[in-house]
Formats: structure tokens, sequence, C-alpha cells
């Protein structure tokens, strides 16, 4: 090998090094791939689908109502769920009516939405604390969300489902 080999096989080398430390980076910071595990998303998610999670957005701005999030459940497992009490809030679900600070509203998941009774105090609280959220699956009757295990923590939240990529026939955005 000559000297001009020798340079050219570096310049190629660190140009796929330098590849590499880009999806490095974008995989652990920025986009990643999240599989839907079973029924509690459905009808809008459902079990096996594959979704893109963008984890750089709530770095630039606040959770929503509604959003669908992924979070952090036990440190071995990951849920997604929708957003619906925000910090500040007090929550109940009484005769199948969501009441945010005592004012009913509205929810367009579903028409057929079925949710038992329950109130925030029930989990010991009168309102969200700072930084924490309740979530709940979209099929309520068979969904572990916050009325299981509670509030979940701001920084447990991973990021935010925003296309759904598998399978190929409801290729979609998540809503």
């Amino acid at each position: 090998m000559d000297l001009r080999e020798i340079k050219e096989f570096f310049k190629d080398t660190i140009g796929y090094i330098l590849v590499a430390i880009f999806i490095i980076f974008v995989v652990l910071y920025i986009v990643s791939l999240q599989q839907v595990i079973g029924p509690s998303m459905s009808p809008t998610l459902n079990d096996g689908d594959v979704l893109l999670l963008n984890k750089f957005v709530y770095s630039l701005r606040e959770i929503e109502r509604n959003e669908v999030i992924a979070f952090d459940y036990d440190d071995s497992k990951y849920l997604i769920k929708r957003v619906i009490g925000l910090p500040g809030e007090k929550i109940e679900y009484k005769d199948n009516i969501l009441y945010i600070d005592d004012e009913a509203y509205q929810e367009k998941i579903t028409d057929d939405l079925i949710t038992d009774d329950f109130s925030l105090q029930d989990m010991g609280h009168e309102v969200i604390p700072e930084d924490m959220y309740l979530v709940l699956g979209d099929n309520r009757g068979d969904s572990l969300d916050s009325r299981s295990f509670g509030l979940i923590k701001k920084d447990d939240i991973i990021g935010k489902p925003f296309v759904r990529i598998w399978p190929l026939n409801q290729f979609n955005l998540v809503k």
C-alpha cells in the first residue's frame, strides 16, 4: 500500500464512523421504534403496531391533553397511553363524563368510550401535582393505566409516538 491508498482508507473510514455516530445519536436522543403490546389503546393503536417515537419533542414544548405518550412503567417495560389530566387540575369521571376542575369536558377519542367512575381523590390527591400526569388507555375496560398505578412523573415520559409504520396498510400519524 502506498501513502495515497492509506490516506484514502482513513478518509473513507472516518466518514463511516461519523455516519455511525450520527445514527447512534439519533436513536438515543431523537427517534426510536416502539411496539404496542396489548389491547389497552384500541381502537387508536392495536397490539403489534410499530410506532416511531419522537424523544425530543417535550424538551421543546409542554405535554398537552389528549396526546398519546410513551413512558417508562417499571424500568423494564414501556407503556403507551393518552394524557387526560395535566398538573394543577382536579380530575373526576362521573357517569362516563370527564370533569376537569368541576367542568364537563368532551373527550374526542371515540363515541363508545366507557369509563367507570373515579376521581383524583381516590388516588390520594386533590389536584395533580407539578410535573405529574394522569394517563388512561383508550380501551378503558382493558387498560393498565393511572387508575391502577397512579399518576406518572414527567421524568418517566420517553416521548410522543408520531407515526405508525407497521402494519404497512395502516401507516398513518398517531393522534
